[in-house]
């Protein structure tokens, strides 16, 4: 199959053109891993496993498996393949082979998936711009000077460039709809309990974390949620599985919704007027649907939701590298400085601070489930502006210098508190500020693709949802991708 004909199709069709026998599992792969090496200086892929797939593609078609020989890339973080390393960006795990399937690997693997490969993350996932000491950063398919995104921004660049139609991702903080909203691409965060994280894993940062894709099609993630969802024996816990396949639910009419859209930054940061523009026009759209939209105030405090969101979040990064220099004899010059130093700002917390920390999450949920008793969806930017260049979120050099002594002398709690750590994590969460509501609260939210700058680079827009709001997302996707189809809008790659 050709390249022009392989990226008309997106993962549901492909499938259904190997189930006609109108082309090959090894002729689908053979065009995504020629694309991906027409494709190396994106950066995206990090990890190739070529000839595992290549002898996949060879075995008997199941037709029955929902994406039957689509080839396929799952990311370098939380997605573990035996026998292979799984660095999460980290020279710490860079050469320590998993030693089982990820719930989530062994889920698209039975769904048929061609799984050829590993995508570029940043170190444990820990920022918003996939930029790894490791790997070196990714590059966006729509401006290669600047950045895809992250934590899934690897998979995000190789799905926009069309070296597969849909790719695993995660979301932590954004890590699903950051990237999407920077690529052009359709990205659903699941709520909380709905896919497994195990088997190794219970849950990732308390619940915040959820498995998931990045697709150019509604239909595809709806398809890949069917995969995902479901319980396991050795999760904490689960959602009920919804009355009918996400698939076929993604096709019923919304009705009337009641959408309250916001511009301004939680944390009161600038907004760029493209992020503003990309909203107003989401609005419109939705009006001419037949939607009431509104403006409206933002459904949380913003600035102590995103104290609360770090503040566990250091911690988590500081449970991370004891762990591994504990367990498999990491040492600090595995890590990389930033990561040092929020582990050391982790620390520094006391596990009295950490659980009225994560009772106030409680707060914010509730004042979410007060919104969403008067609108059924909240609507704002994903990104407060463009994908910036790559580069210009590094830490400044000053922090980078003092990490390793803050870590050594104790002033971790001091730094903690100092206007200068303050201002460089707020200009690093400046960016996008309007994604960690939905993890705190574990509530689905998506980035859908429908705005491009007069200069050509995508800027998507979010809705966040209530409890067991899945199926509403995907209803509503489904309509905006009727009304304004992003599928054909491509890189100039």
């Amino acid at each position: 199959m050709r390249f022009d004909e392989y990226v008309q199709h997106d993962a549901t069709s492909l499938a259904d053109l190997v189930r006609r026998g109108e082309v090959s599992p090894t002729e689908l792969l053979d065009t995504a891993l020629a694309r991906a090496d027409d494709t190396r200086a994106l950066n995206a892929i990090v990890c190739r496993l070529d000839e595992a797939a290549r002898a996949q593609a060879r075995q008997p078609v199941d037709a029955r498996a929902p994406f039957c020989g689509v080839p396929f890339l799952v990311k370098d973080l939380f997605q573990d393949i035996a026998g292979v390393p799984t660095s999460s960006g980290s020279k710490a795990l860079a050469r320590r082979p998993a030693p089982e399937d990820s719930d989530v690997v062994r889920r698209w693997r039975a769904a048929g998936l061609l799984i050829f490969g590993k995508t570029n993350t940043p170190e444990f996932g820990a920022r918003n711009v996939t930029e790894p000491a490791l790997w070196g950063p990714t590059r966006n398919p729509w401006d290669l000077t600047r950045t895809p995104g992250g934590s899934s921004g690897g998979s995000a660049a190789a799905v926009a460039a069309g070296v597969v139609p849909v790719a695993g991702a995660n979301d932590g903080g954004g890590s699903i709809r950051i990237p999407a909203a920077a690529c052009g691409l359709f990205g659903l965060k699941a709520g909380r309990g709905r896919i497994s994280m195990g088997p190794l894993m219970a849950e990732g940062m308390n619940g915040a974390a959820v498995q998931g894709v990045v697709s150019r099609s509604v239909r595809d993630s709806a398809a890949m949620l069917d995969v995902l969802q479901g319980p396991e024996a050795h999760a904490p816990y689960h959602m009920a599985a919804p009355p009918i396949p996400y698939v076929e639910a993604m096709r019923a009419d919304t009705g009337r919704l009641r959408i309250g859209f916001t511009t301004e930054s939680p944390v009161g940061t600038p907004v760029d007027p493209q992020a503003v523009a990309a909203v107003q026009d989401a609005a419109a759209l939705l009006s001419s649907l037949g939607h009431h939209v509104e403006p409206v105030p933002q459904p949380v405090n913003g600035l102590h939701l995103a104290e609360d969101f770090l503040l566990a979040w250091f911690c988590a990064q500081a449970f991370i590298v004891d762990s591994l220099q504990d367990t498999a004899g990491a040492t600090p010059a595995d890590f990389e400085s930033d990561t040092r130093l929020m582990a050391a700002v982790g620390r520094s917390v006391s596990a009295v601070e950490l659980l009225k920390c994560e009772a106030r999450w409680h707060e914010h949920n509730r004042a979410l489930a007060r919104y969403h008793a008067q609108y059924d969806l909240w609507l704002s930017p994903t990104l407060s502006a463009p994908p910036p260049a790559i580069g210009s979120m590094d830490t400044p050099w000053a922090l980078d210098l003092f990490s390793d002594l803050v870590s050594r002398i104790g002033l971790a709690g001091r730094l903690r508190h100092s206007q200068a750590f303050q201002t460089t994590v707020l200009h690093n969460l400046a960016w996008t500020p309007y994604t960690q509501l939905a993890n705190l609260t574990g509530r689905p939210a998506m980035s859908v693709p429908l705005h491009w700058t007069p200069a050509g680079l995508p800027l998507g827009v979010q809705f966040v949802a209530p409890l067991n709001g899945e199926a509403l997302l995907l209803q509503l996707a489904a309509q905006l991708e009727q009304a304004r189809p992003w599928a054909p809008l491509r890189p100039p790659l």
